[in-house]
């Protein structure tokens, strides 16, 4: 059997539930790792517990010129929902993407680039049409080498 670094799967579904989220400008906002600190933060200080890992969401979408502007937003779930959230935060009580291509990266952080092309070429072969959006759970992270799950939603009803 093969190491395989990354594995691809059809139909995948992911489900978050009391997800806290903020969106970040890259230009801005250099500093992950502070962005994640100050959301957890904030939810222990609304007296809710951080759950499992970061999530990041990543969308291409057109300004008012129709030039692309890259969106990411930081998700982080939490073990209860905050019905006053102050700006620049929003919670969403359940974000259920259906209809997913998925991929499992084991490896180098600077090498995550290929689960993403990993996913774009097999949707490609498979005459598969994705929307553009992408869900990145950061599962672990130990000597260099990360373990990370991508789910990027199909277009068509799969």
């Amino acid at each position: 059997m093969k190491n395989e670094k990354i594995q691809v799967v059809n139909n995948k579904i992911l489900k978050l539930t009391n997800v806290l989220i903020k969106e970040v400008d890259l230009k801005e906002d250099q500093h992950f790792e502070k962005e994640v600190y100050q959301m957890e933060n904030y939810l222990r200080n609304r007296g809710a517990q951080p759950l499992g890992p970061l999530i990041q969401y990543t969308n291409v979408e057109l300004n008012e010129l129709q030039e692309p502007k890259l969106v990411i937003k930081l998700l982080r779930q939490s073990n209860t929902f905050i019905n006053n959230v102050d700006l620049p935060y929003r919670m969403e009580p359940i974000i259920r993407v259906k209809n997913c291509m998925y991929a499992r990266f084991r490896g180098e952080e600077n090498k995550l680039k290929f689960a993403y092309d990993k996913i774009n070429i097999t949707a490609f072969e498979e005459d598969i049409h994705l929307k553009g959006e992408s869900y990145t759970i950061y599962i672990a992270q130990s000597d260099g080498i990360i373990t990370a799950d991508v789910f990027m939603e199909r277009a068509d009803n799969g």
